[in-house]
This record gives structure tokens, C-alpha cells and sequence, in this order.
């Protein structure tokens, strides 16, 4: 005997709350499958509804189109857990064709449950999200917001709306800067998926507000997969890196594309794939991408370039973009033409990340230098956590060219910024300083012994 299927209970309350009959869903979600150009939904009709409602489970684009349906209809996001639908097993693979406000919210949903967050980091960071979606896409995300820039009802956004986002956005970006991702993160998506996804649904003064608050919106959906990032949680973060991208594309706005792409590859850099990373950091150097870029950002991203160059064993090509990342830098002026989210590159950014490039080519006294080099010049009470991190990796190359003492000493410091910090790149740049200095454990060094101690006790208390 076949198992009974069982009621759709949220979706049913959902309807109800709509005020809708069975049929007059259907009627409405023919009509957003009309203006989706989904020809497998188009006949959906009462009967179909209710056998969702019975238990049975919308296929193809059906449940995008059905939340999107019931979302207008509230005048608020539904997402696919509050209508039954959110699968258990596993968090997908970035979905490019699923609704960017429903994938927004239901991911800041995820985020904050604890069961929910735990099931999207069992999912694993995939290797097959990085296959970016091609120039059609973006152009029809871009014609397709444009298209819809005022909802029906609700409050209109203006430009001091837009201005209290972008500061609260900054405030959150010197906060990571200074404490690493690990610290108020949950603020963060709690004020992303709430607030800001309020007003990417409402209506707007004009469509620069429009563009604005769509940009603005991508910058924190980026800076929330940043902190992910830094906080070794990667699988969250490629769920919002690919959120933030999709903003970006709503919002027409190519260079913040380019910088979400730039953080994209540098994650794929870290996590060894090599050849994605390169083909990643090239689609954010394309087109507008890069030609739109203020100078800073185009440093950044070529920066980054230049990293995925040289762990794939392309050298010279590698050697060529810190040319061109330096060129760019030093053609940047702070003033009005920059966006507020590259004000932590300057010297000692680009140092570290040449530093990085180097050592990974094998140049490790080049790479001394730019750790050195950022060390000095960073202003390490505003970016306490990259400091840290880069003591971390300058004592490494000290330790691997022999100079252990001097490493001891690098890495006493790095100890010493980490204090207050909450990063996962920070945690692993001292379990990579111990296992360097497992080597010398034997030889009674004093320095090695009182370091490994300190290191060792600084992860006991990070690791509970």
C-alpha cells in the first residue's frame, strides 16, 4: 500500500491568510507564470492548487512562481519553509533562477536557525555554484527589476531611506574589519533579511533610489558571505556571495559585481580550486566590470587576479597583474567617485595580497617584504583582524626560511592582536603556527615552547 500523502498544513494557512480561494491563486499565478515567460506553469489551475494543499509537491519553476504569488499578495517575502516546501536534506547549490528576495530572506532564515544553519553547513561549500551564469541572465535580471520599480501599495523609499542603509552598512563593515566575521554576524543577516528586504519590496522615489537600495542591499548580502568567509563557514558564504551577486544584477551595477566575484575566487583560491578561482576572478575583470571600476577597486580585483594566477602555476601572467594591481592603486584618490566598500584598500591591503602571491610562487623573501611592508603600514586599531592575519602569515615565511626566532616574535605579536578577535582565518593561522613549530619541539628551544603554550591555550579557549 502506498504511503498517504500528507496535508500541506503552511500552505494552506498561507492561503488562507491571502484571503484567496484555490482558484484564485491559480488565476494569480498564471499570471506571474505569464510574466516569467514559464511556459511548463502556464496551465496551472484550481486543481492543481489543491492537490499542493492535499500534499503533493509544485515541480519545475512552479514553487519560485507560487512563493512570488503569495509574497505580492501579503505585501511581505514568503519564503519556500513557511509553505512547506523547504527541503530537509540539504542546502542547494546556488540557484541563479530562483527569486532574489525569496532566496535573500529564506537564506537569513536559514542563517539564524540554529537546525536550519547547521543543515546548510553540513551541505558543503560546491564546487559546481561557481559556473556562473552567462550574459543573458544579467541582462535580464537587469531588465526585469527595472521593469517592476514600484509594488503595489506599501511605503515609498527616498533618498534618506537610502542614506540610513548605507551608513548602517558601513557601520556593520568597520565592525568585521576591526572584530572579524565571527562577531554580530546574526545582527547583521537579522537586519539584512528584515529591513533592507522591506525596502527592496516597496516603492521608490525614482529608480536611481531604486538602483541604490539594490546595491546597497548586494554590498551587505556580500558582507555577511565575507564574514561567513572569514569565519571558515563557507558553505553559508557561497549562499550569499551568490545572493549578492544576483543584487548587484538587479541593480545594473557591474562594479560591485566584479568586487562579489573578487571575493568568489578568492574563496575558491583558499579552498585549492585553482582553475575555477582564475575563471572566476577573469569574469570579474570583464567588460563594465572592470572599465567602470573606480581605480581602488580595480586594484582589488586585479589583486586578487594575481593570486588565482599564481596558485594555478601561471607566474608570468601573475607577475604582470600586481603591475597592473599597483598601476591601479596608485591612481586612486579618495573622494566622492569611490564606493564606500573599498576604503579598507589601500598600501597595506595590496601589500598583503602581493605578499600572499609571492609565497604562493615560491618567492618567499619578495613575500617577506610585503608581509613587512603591510605590517607597517596598516592602521591596525580600524583593521585589526587583517593585521593579525598577516602576522600570522609573515611568521610563517619567517619559519619556513629558518629564521624561527624571529618567527617566535612575529607570532607572539599576532597572538597579542587576535585578542577581541573572532575569525576563523585567524583560529587557522594559529593552528598553522603550531604545526610549524611542531618541528622544533624537540630541540628545547625556549621561545618555541613558551609560543606553543600561548597557542595552544588561545585555541582551547576559541575551540569550545
Amino acid at each position: 500500500m502506498s504511503k498517504t500523502r500528507q496535508r500541506n498544513v503552511k500552505l494552506a494557512a498561507v492561503i488562507a491568510e491571502a484571503g484567496w480561494s484555490h482558484a484564485q491563486l491559480a488565476l494569480a499565478f498564471g499570471r506571474v507564470a505569464a510574466e516569467r515567460r514559464s511556459e511548463d506553469s502556464a496551465g496551472i489551475g484550481r486543481s492543481h492548487v489543491s492537490h499542493w494543499v492535499a500534499g503533493s509537491r509544485p515541480s519545475g519553476a512552479a514553487p519560485d512562481i507560487l512563493i512570488e504569488t503569495l509574497s505580492r499578495r501579503l505585501g511581505r517575502i514568503v519564503t519556500a519553509d513557511e509553505i512547506g516546501l523547504t527541503a530537509a536534506a540539504s542546502a542547494p547549490a546556488i540557484d541563479w533562477n530562483t527569486d532574489t528576495l525569496t532566496a535573500l530572506v529564506d537564506l537569513g532564515r536559514s542563517t539564524l536557525d540554529v537546525e536550519r544553519r547547521a543543515v546548510l553547513r553540513a551541505a558543503g561549500y560546491s564546487v559546481a555554484a561557481l559556473a556562473l551564469p552567462d550574459q543573458a541572465w544579467w541582462d535580464h535580471l537587469r531588465d526585469r527589476a527595472a521593469g517592476h520599480r514600484k509594488a503595489v501599495g506599501g511605503r515609498l523609499v527616498g533618498r534618506g531611506d537610502l542614506d540610513a542603509v548605507r551608513e548602517t552598512v558601513q557601520l556593520f563593515t568597520r565592525i568585521d574589519q576591526r572584530r572579524g566575521g565571527g562577531h554580530a554576524r546574526a545582527a547583521v543577516v537579522q537586519y539584512l533579511s528584515s529591513d533592507v528586504a522591506g525596502y527592496l519590496r516597496a516603492s521608490y522615489a525614482d529608480d536611481a533610489v531604486r538602483r541604490g537600495m539594490f546595491s546597497t542591499a548586494g554590498e551587505l548580502a556580500y558582507l555577511v558571505g565575507w564574514m561567513a568567509f572569514d569565519n571558515s563557514e563557507h558553505a553559508i558564504a557561497q549562499q550569499y556571495f551568490g545572493v549578492a551577486v544576483k543584487l548587484a544584477a538587479e541593480a545594473d551595477d557591474a562594479p560591485l559585481a566584479a568586487h562579489i566575484l573578487r571575493a568568489m575566487a578568492h574563496q575558491a583560491v583558499d579552498l585549492g580550486h585553482h582553475r575555477q578561482a582564475v575563471r572566476i576572478a577573469e569574469a570579474s575583470l570583464d567588460g563594465k566590470r572592470y572599465g567602470e571600476a573606480s581605480p581602488r577597486e580595480r586594484s582589488l580585483i586585479g589583486v586578487v587576479h594575481a593570486r588565482a594566477l599564481a596558485v594555478d602555476g601561471q607566474r608570468a601572467a601573475a607577475s604582470q597583474a600586481l603591475l597592473r594591481a599597483e598601476t591601479d592603486l596608485a591612481a586612486a584618490s579618495v573622494g566622492n567617485d569611490e564606493p564606500g566598500r573599498v576604503f579598507f584598500f589601500g598600501e597595506a591591503s595590496l601589500a598583503h595580497e602581493t605578499a600572499c602571491t609571492l609565497r604562493d610562487m615560491g618567492d618567499l623573501t619578495g613575500a617577506t617584504k610585503e608581509f613587512e611592508r603591510s605590517v607597517r603600514t596598516r592602521k591596525t586599531a580600524t583593521f585589526t583582524r587583517t593585521h593579525a592575519v598577516t602576522l600570522g602569515y609573515l611568521g610563517a615565511v619567517q619559519a619556513r626560511t629558518g629564521a624561527i626566532e624571529e618567527a617566535c616574535g612575529t607570532w607572539s605579536g599576532a597572538l597579542d592582536a587576535m585578542d577581541g578577535i573572532h575569525s576563523g582565518r585567524a583560529r587557522q593561522a594559529v593552528r598553522d603556527m603550531r604545526a610549524s613549530l611542531s618541528v622544533y619541539r624537540a630541540k628545547g628551544i625556549r621561545s618555541v615552547a613558551e609560543l606553543d603554550n600561548r597557542a595552544a591555550r588561545y585555541l582551547a579557549a576559541v575551540d569550545r
